[in-house]
C-alpha cells in the first residue's frame, strides 16, 4: 500500500523519518536495492518491508508485509500483504510519527535573548 508524505510536512529527510519510525536499512545483496524493513517479532519475518520514491516534494512509500521469505532458491515472489488490516494500522501509526516543521520565528523575538537577559530582565 502506497502513501503520500510532502517533504514540508517532516523536519527531516524521508529516510531518517522511517528509520525514527524504527525501520533499519536493507540492502537487496542481488539488485543492491535499498529499502527498510522493521520486524514484527525476534524472527526475521514476518516483518514490514517499505521502499521510498522521491517525487519532487514528495515521498511515496510504499510498504507492504512480507510473511515468510520465498521458497524456492532465485524465487523472488513472497508471500506479502499489500493491504489489510495490519498494513493500515502500520500507515497510521507512521503517519501520527509525522512532526510538521516548525515556522522559523522573526529575527525580533531573537533580539537580546542570551541566557542572562532571560534571568536578569531590565525594565
Amino acid at each position: 500500500m502506497k502513501f503520500v508524505i510532502n517533504k514540508n510536512q517532516i523536519s527531516e529527510n524521508p529516510e531518517q523519518f522511517i528509520r525514527r519510525a524504527g525501520y533499519a536499512l536493507h540492502r537487496d545483496r542481488h539488485t543492491s536495492q535499498d529499502s527498510f524493513t522493521r520486524r514484527l517479532g525476534s524472527n526475521f519475518y514476518p516483518r514490514f518491508h517499505v521502499y521510498i520514491a522521491h517525487m519532487g516534494g514528495n515521498a511515496v512509500i510504499n510498504l507492504h508485509l512480507d510473511q515468510k521469505r520465498p521458497r524456492y532458491q532465485g524465487a523472488k515472489a513472497h508471500n506479502a500483504e499489500y493491504d489489510g488490516e495490519v498494513v493500515e494500522q502500520e500507515i497510521i501509526r507512521l503517519k501520527s510519527l509525522i512532526r510538521p516543521v516548525a515556522p522559523d520565528k522573526p529575527e525580533s523575538v531573537n533580539k537580546n535573548k542570551s541566557f542572562w537577559n532571560k534571568i536578569f530582565r531590565r525594565p
